[in-house]
């Protein structure tokens, strides 16, 4: 029997050979794009268990003395910025012959050294000294290896400093050794989270894809398979010349993917979904991976085709008992109805979240995303058949409504992804256009340090003064200087509340967004006031600044900043260059990197962005899969209905008008999918948007990618589907107009 069904998957003629053609291109399709999801996720979790170098504490060496038995290293670990980018910066010293060695390094550098990693050193390369490289003092001695970084493109450097040299930094530490624990940050379980959805984005439309390729001319196949059944074949045999067909075509399919899957490994590593690229030896599958993959697609194609043979297995007569599906009902719509509706009431209590309402309004809705899709397909048809008068649209029409339930389930595998991707895709636009319309968008471009830490106010009057001075001398920059009030000059305990910072007025002047001196009765005003100035500068929550504003006002109590430590500045200057050097400048004064606003804003919305890609990812892929569900199930079509097309072509029906009817029969259902599930989510989206509250923040829609992704799936599904035409037109013609 197994010879059997080799020799009528491959020897009965040219019907044949295209049902297994298509199921291997379908079926190598949907294998390429799981290997690629799973090779990325591979790469994820390598990067993120290797060693966090970066996470190594120790003891804080305040009132220690430095002495000549001291053995390990002084560390000092704080990130610094240029163009945009991150950078990891360490500053270390050894203590004894048994410092700590970061992985990746041979050895620490000493004092004078600097060990860079590969991007880093051609960044150091191409940009202006007093910009970048100033920045690190001594000579480059080598390049940082990968053990040391999770990307090609991460920008690290190791710079050799004195151990007095390491003491004077704010955070340093004492270190014996390197910590071993994995890197893994707050971000992972965004990231788990986005790999889950997109294993489950895929994972449907792939089945969905198997089982429709399996079940090529189901009809044909069950004439033939009963026809062999009333010749004396017993059930047991029927199902092993069904599996041998249809776990075959799988077999070479997910043969063929694993090929394709080779071809575009390259370009799979170059893919961005954490914000950086992965080294390229992490992006594969494992092997067994591979073995699951090769062994569970034939075994769920097997049982697709078992399942589609039920009836010839009850009776061999059982083909000829017939009778049409019960429609669709209406009912179908109350829970994705009863999931929205949660959603816009009982979800979100006082502004928050409630978490079990919302994990039940979210089954709801995707759960009655696949209960609804056939009832509306219905629906759609049935009132394009009552619209419309044109041949293809009537016939196509017609035979959606017959069977809607069919026509639905080639395209049921984008429901999901579609949702999820349209839901996050609708937030984090708004989120991050929030964060940079803070203070009307005034301070974006405004730059802010701190110098004061815990013990110290800041700088003294006189390394400030020398710090304004050298500020002051490059055209174009606007300073704020911000003062640390004596601790004992508070207000007493049954006062106002403290007001620990000053500002000169005419300083202020020049920042207008943060408020105005108040003006004395006789028209003049203050010199000086108090408030909590520095209570923005670096602050990691854009969306917070607009609650504190304005700092300043008539109740503002007046001050002087006469002898006082700088606590902390903001410059504004339009000069991207300028920036850079003000940067350089101030990292001799301060160990924070000095952030604009806007860079502020933008490394808090880095991990929204991410978690908006690999939603983006999941969407484009799973539309790659459902493409390729689409074609198999237009290609499927045709070989069940050549009889039919045939009889219409010599009837007089323009070939066009039944390439048409292939076309509408497609594109209905997917556009409707699509629709479908973009509205749900826009419609989860805009409640959470408003229960945020952003003050600065209004409904933003989806970026380019966004569109540029669906869209261009959509577009491409459908230029997909006309591949098949030309099939159409060469089984139709009249001189294949003979049948068995």
């Amino acid at each position: 029997m197994i010879r059997l069904g080799l020799r009528l998957s491959l020897s009965s003629g040219r019907e044949a050979a295209a049902r297994l053609a298509l199921i291997v291109v379908g079926v190598a399709a949907g294998v390429a794009v799981l290997l690629a999801t799973l090779s990325l996720f591979n790469a994820f979790q390598a990067t993120g268990g290797r060693p966090c170098w970066e996470c190594t504490t120790g003891s804080a060496p305040s009132g220690w003395a430095l002495d000549a038995t001291a053995d390990g290293a002084l560390w000092n670990y704080h990130e610094d910025f240029y163009g945009g980018r991150t950078i990891k910066r360490l500053d270390a010293a050894a203590l004894g012959t048994r410092a700590p060695v970061v992985p990746g390094l041979s050895r620490m550098p000493g004092p004078g050294q600097y060990y860079a990693s590969p991007a880093l050193a051609g960044l150091l390369d191409s940009a202006p000294r007093e910009e970048l490289a100033a920045r690190f003092p001594g000579t480059r001695a080598g390049l940082i290896g990968d053990a040391a970084l999770s990307g090609p493109d991460e920008l690290v450097v190791v710079v050799g400093q004195t151990p007095d040299q390491v003491v004077a930094m704010p955070g340093a530490r004492q270190v014996d050794t390197v910590s071993t624990e994995p890197a893994f940050g707050d971000s992972a379980d965004v990231y788990r989270f986005g790999f889950g959805m997109a294993a489950v984005g895929l994972i449907v439309p792939l089945l969905v894809l198997v089982g429709t390729a399996t079940r090529l001319a189901a009809a044909r196949r069950e004439t033939r398979f009963a026809a062999i059944r009333l010749v004396g074949a017993t059930t047991r045999q029927i199902n092993v010349l069904a599996t041998v067909d249809a776990a075959l075509g799988a077999l070479v399919g997910a043969l063929t993917g694993l090929a394709i899957f080779q071809l575009v490994r390259p370009a799979v590593a170059g893919v961005r979904i954490t914000g950086a690229r992965f080294f390229p030896g992490l992006v594969s599958p494992h092997a067994w991976q591979y073995a699951a993959v090769l062994c569970g697609v034939p075994v769920v194609a097997a049982c697709a085709a078992l399942w589609s043979l039920r009836r010839v297995r009850i009776s061999p007569l059982g083909v000829a008992r017939k009778t049409a599906a019960s429609p669709p009902r209406a009912w179908r719509v109350i829970p994705l109805l009863a999931g929205l509706g949660m959603f816009a009431g009982p979800v979100y209590r006082n502004g928050e979240p409630d978490d079990l309402p919302a994990v039940v309004a979210l089954a709801l809705v995707m759960a009655g995303l696949m209960l609804a899709g056939p009832w509306l397909t219905m629906v759609a048809a049935r009132l394009a058949a009552r619209l419309t008068r044109g041949g293809a649209t009537l016939l196509a029409a017609r035979r959606l409504a017959a069977d809607p339930k069919t026509a639905f389930r080639s395209v049921s595998g984008l429901v999901l992804a579609v949702f999820i991707g349209t839901t996050i895709a609708a937030l984090v636009p708004t989120v991050i256009a929030g964060q940079q319309k803070v203070a009307g968008g005034t301070l974006n471009d405004v730059l802010g340090a701190r110098f004061d830490r815990p013990g110290v106010s800041g700088l003294s009057p006189r390394a400030g003064t020398e710090l304004l001075d050298r500020l002051h001398a490059r055209p174009g920059v606007d300073v704020l200087p911000i003062y640390a009030l004596p601790v004992d000059a508070g207000p007493r305990p049954d006062g106002p509340p403290p007001m620990p910072y000053v500002v000169e007025c005419a300083d202020l002047a020049r920042f207008p967004v943060l408020g105005r001196c108040p003006v004395n009765i006789d028209g003049r005003g203050a010199r000086a006031v108090a408030g909590n100035f520095a209570r923005i500068v670096g602050a990691d929550n854009p969306l917070t600044v607009d609650r504190l504003l304005p700092l300043a006002g008539p109740a503002s109590p007046h001050a002087s900043a006469d002898g006082l430590d700088l606590a902390a500045i903001m410059i504004t200057t339009r000069d991207p260059a300028t920036l850079e050097r003000l940067r350089t400048l101030l990292s001799g004064y301060t160990v924070e990197a000095p952030m604009t606003f806007a860079e502020i804003a933008e490394v808090r919305a880095d991990l929204y962005v991410r978690a908006e890609n690999v939603a983006l990812a999941m969407v484009g892929l799973t539309l790659v899969a459902g493409a390729c569900g689409l074609v198999v199930a237009a290609g499927g079509g045709l070989v069940e209905r050549r009889r039919p097309f045939t009889l219409l072509r010599l009837a007089g029906t323009p070939t066009r008008t039944l390439a048409a009817v292939v076309l509408l029969e497609s594109a209905l259902p997917l556009v409707l999918a699509a629709a479908l599930a973009a509205g749900s989510g826009f419609g989860v989206a805009e409640p959470l948007i408003d229960a945020l509250a952003m003050r600065s923040a209004s409904i933003a829609m989806p970026g380019p990618v966004y569109f540029a992704c669906l869209g261009g799936g959509l577009a491409a599904s459908l230029l997909v589907i006309l591949t098949t035409l030309p099939l159409l037109r060469r089984m139709t013609t009249p001189d294949n107009a003979r049948f068995e």
